[in-house]
């Protein structure tokens, strides 16, 4: 009689063998597809790299319960118990760079040069620099973000909510004084833009581009990433629950295995 936490692991391992399958075939599927976007073209790798991971952790899994080889369960544990590490590591690090007062109390300096105050000026370094963005721009123009703005008059327009990104990325700056004519398309007065922006300069009505270049883009992008790092907290909190909820399953299943026999022994 197959034992509940072996049915469990060997569940839950089909799902992920076959998140991991979907996962490959999309990143496979993005690099072979020459007329895809740059977007959808540095996407390939990690894609690949995730599904094939979760591939051979999932087969691990399965043999392991399904078999009942307490050697691949080992293996599977083994790399489970580095994943929670991994997500322990990932939790302290969004608490420091989420909370300016922790990360000031622990990099023993305090003030606004404080190691994890720095955080915003690593942001514009390293995710803002010319070939990132680049990619956050095709990203942008490939799922139409700005096109999920409602069209319509200039009224229904104004009562529309815009996040900060859409409203600096999606629309030249208020100040410019550009002239509505839809949700992404603005007209320059023929006297030019009301203030001197570069921001005001860099607008296209061009609908690939847009103010994508905009300082003011790059500056909400980044706000946004830090914004949703307390979201990505609340995640990385959930599946670090379930991780520990199939860790403890599977020491139950490895423990299944050596109480029939089927232990593995290292040494003779």
């Amino acid at each position: 009689m197959v034992r509940v936490s072996n049915f469990l692991i060997s569940f839950v391992n089909v799902l992920t063998f076959m998140v991991a399958i979907m996962a490959l075939g999309f990143g496979l599927w993005f690099k072979a597809d020459e007329g895809k976007s740059l977007c959808q073209k540095s996407l390939y790798m990690p894609l690949i790299i995730f599904g094939g991971s979760l591939l051979v952790l999932s087969l691990m899994g399965l043999i392991g319960s399904c078999c009942r080889t307490s050697f691949f369960l080992w293996i599977y544990l083994f790399f489970l118990f580095l994943l929670i590490v991994g997500m322990i590591c990932l939790s302290v690090f969004t608490i420091l760079v989420t909370n300016k007062g922790v990360g000031k109390a622990l990099s023993g300096k305090g003030g606004n040069e404080a190691k994890f105050g720095d955080w915003q000026n690593w942001l514009e370094k390293h995710v803002v620099d010319e070939k990132h963005w680049a990619e956050i721009k095709s990203c942008m123009a490939t799922f139409k973000y700005c096109q999920m703005i409602p069209r319509g008059k200039s009224a229904d327009f104004y009562k529309y909510s815009l996040s900060t990104a859409q409203s600096s990325c999606c629309k030249p700056p208020t100040y410019c004084g550009f002239e509505f004519t839809n949700a992404t398309y603005w007209t320059m007065p023929k006297a030019g833009p009301a203030v001197p922006d570069s921001d005001c300069k860099t607008w296209s009505n061009t609908q690939n581009e847009l103010c994508f270049n905009c300082q003011s883009c790059k500056a909400s992008y980044i706000d946004t990433i830090q914004k949703n790092w307390n979201k990505m907290a609340l995640l990385n909190f959930c599946i670090f629950v379930f991780i520990i909820i199939i860790y403890s399953v599977g020491c139950c299943a490895l423990r299944n295995n050596r109480s029939k026999g089927y232990s593995y022994k290292p040494y003779p």
